[in-house]
């Protein structure tokens, strides 16, 4: 009878003791299903995250040419246009764009934009040309003095970088433009386009008026320094 009760308990106690192996192998098991499950989310938003990050590469790949086609080989190949770059330039840096360029880099084909921030600060940012992601953006330490002069040939300015490309689109495709005061007395919005013979043409819009003008060629440029020689 005695011998009976020992048996007894010790199957008891080897159940109770297997019942808590189990007990612990299954908390084990919960522990590390949820380890790898909140493993898998870190992975999920971490290649979400991912994603969204600046990798500095266009979905455009593309070197830039020697063969003087360069431009005209950029314009086919860009899907983004000049005020959509402009428009994505401004939605990462609230401000005023002061110029676009087409480019084909190291990154692949993309645009890079210059902003006067709001923050009073100057912005260069790399835009995918493909989808116009920002790939890459930091800021220019330049010359304040130069800010001011953007500041104050804006001032008061009714057309934008995105409106002089609209403006010079009938053209050819806008390649370029740039706040730029070599053409004048005051600054002007060069707009630089290719059409589809692949020639180049520099045109000039008034910040103010919008108006559009042909900006003086090189060979006028040489006369007039030729004349003022004499």
């Amino acid at each position: 009878m005695k011998r009976h009760l020992i048996i007894a308990t010790a199957a008891a106690a080897a159940l109770v003791a297997g019942g808590t192996v189990t007990a612990v192998a299954a908390n084990s098991d919960s522990a590390s299903g949820s380890a790898r499950s909140s493993a898998q989310q870190t992975a999920r938003h971490t290649e979400t995250s991912t994603a969204q990050v600046q990798d500095g590469r266009s979905s455009i790949p593309m070197a830039d040419g020697a063969d003087g086609q360069g431009d005209l080989r950029e314009a086919k190949a860009a899907k983004v246009t000049a005020p959509d770059a402009a428009a994505a330039a401004l939605k990462a840096v609230p401000g005023t764009v002061t110029a676009l360029d087409l480019d084909a880099d190291r990154p692949g084909l993309v645009w890079d934009a210059e902003v006067l921030g709001k923050d009073g600060k100057q912005h260069e940012l790399t835009l995918d040309a493909g989808t116009a992601r920002v790939l890459n953006q930091h800021l220019d330490r330049g010359d304040d003095d130069d800010r001011a002069q953007q500041r104050a040939a804006l001032k008061n300015a009714r057309t934008t970088a995105a409106d002089a490309a609209r403006t010079a689109a009938p053209h050819g495709t806008v390649t370029s433009v740039e706040l730029d005061d070599d053409h004048g007395a005051k600054a002007a919005w060069e707009v630089e386009t290719v059409t589809k013979d692949g020639k180049q043409h520099t045109l000039l819009v008034d910040p103010q008026s919008g108006k559009l003008s042909a900006a003086p060629s090189q060979d006028d440029d040489t006369d007039d320094n030729d004349d003022s020689d004499d």
